[in-house]
């Protein structure tokens, strides 16, 4: 296995599309490739991007998107191309694109994954293991309906995954396959594999015992209106200390709301407060959901342990597919963390982006890590790591 470097990383900051796509293509490019991954800065023009993808890896199927920030081999940047190859011994895939997301039903979102499924069961071993890469459109405002249609079409098979980003520009953010850039779409890969993987989820919260039960909301639009009878925004304030009149950003960052669902918690990040006093969410939260007031922990420890714990079970990673939510990157910018964070997912072969929120086993969260680890199947020779 060492000599096949069954997984190849590579990222580029050139700024021109050929440029940058041909220094991808150098890293990246191996005969028996099955799948190459890729995650883009949104400032590339996207039709020269793709002609040159679909140019350079003719033969391969590729899947992207768009994002808020790109991480690979050359660190936590913005304006790159950062993506993974992987051979035909390590993986087998079949991939699908959702289009017009914005007349998505559930049955539809069932059916199509489970067609996708039958087809990858048809072509690989009983013994290898699967897992799915979910991509989708960052301002469809809808993800957890096409999460949980698509985990309920796949059963126990772990749905990981990241909507798109356009730098903070939150107006068009695409996912790629097939040759082109999509809006208002979502690509999913159900890829198979003989190696050890593990899928995991990290956020530097914990719960408090502030206990916040929702009393009014619109589930569709993503609004509070109400929670411990109360308007949210009022109710939100009494439990942080503070005036409601002075909730902004830094409040919402720091003291977001977890969730309890099958006995872990995850986060709902609160984006503003609306002038009748309710609160806008980056995720649909319904009437009766019960939340907690979390506070923050140790972020680069935390990563770190959550990385080690993986460690422990698959052995170290030869790749960490992450996608990690714009808000923690905000974060890490603001206190300083980007060298120390860089360094921890460096060292753990970590290859993403920066995202419009996470996807992880059929739920959709906020400020929070989501990932797959892949080890090896024989032990760790040495990923080979190349720059552009």
């Amino acid at each position: 296995m060492g000599e096949e470097r069954t997984i190849r990383i590579a990222q580029s900051c050139a700024q021109d599309p050929a440029a940058a796509v041909g220094e991808l293509h150098d890293g990246l490019h191996r005969d028996d490739a099955s799948l190459v991954l890729f995650f883009c800065s949104s400032e590339y023009d996207r039709d020269a991007l793709a002609a040159e993808i679909a140019d350079r890896f003719a033969d391969v199927p590729v899947v992207g998107c768009t994002t808020a920030g790109e991480i690979g081999p050359l660190g936590c940047r913005d304006h790159s191309i950062a993506g993974v190859s992987f051979s035909a011994g390590a993986c087998t895939a079949v991939v699908g694109r959702l289009d017009r997301l914005s007349s998505f039903h559930g049955a539809d979102g069932v059916a199509f994954a489970q067609d996708l499924l039958r087809r990858l069961q048809s072509l690989v071993p009983d013994d290898w293991h699967t897992f799915a890469l979910l991509l989708v459109d960052g301002l469809f405002g809808h993800e957890e309906q096409v999460v949980h249609a698509l985990q309920q079409g796949l059963g126990d098979l772990p749905v990981v995954g990241g909507s798109a980003g356009d730098c903070l520009g939150f107006e068009r953010t695409d996912v790629y396959w097939d040759g082109r850039f999509t809006p208002d779409a979502a690509v999913l890969a159900l890829v198979a594999t003989p190696l050890p993987f593990q899928e995991f989820k990290t956020q530097h919260f914990a719960a408090t015992e502030e206990r916040l039960v929702v009393t009014a909301a619109d589930p569709e639009r993503r609004l509070v209106h109400e929670i411990n009878g109360l308007p949210a925004a009022e109710e939100y304030a009494r439990l942080l200390g503070v005036d409601a009149a002075a909730l902004g950003p830094a409040h919402f960052a720091a003291s977001p709301v977890v969730v309890l669902i099958d006995g872990a918690d995850y986060v709902r990040s609160i984006q503003r407060v609306e002038p009748d006093g309710g609160l806008k969410f980056y995720c649909a939260i319904e009437r009766g959901v019960v939340l907690r007031v979390a506070k923050g922990v140790d972020l680069v420890q935390n990563l770190e342990t959550a990385l080690e714990r993986v460690s422990a079970q698959i052995g170290p990673p030869q790749l960490v597919l992450t996608f990690d939510c714009i808000l923690r990157k905000l974060e890490i910018a603001q206190t300083g963390l980007q060298d120390a964070v860089g360094e921890v997912l460096l060292r753990h072969n970590a290859v993403g982006f920066n995202t419009y929120g996470e996807q992880f086993c059929g739920v959709h969260v906020n400020q929070t890590l989501t990932a797959i680890a892949l080890g090896w199947d024989d032990g760790p020779p040495g990923t080979e790591v190349t720059d552009g």
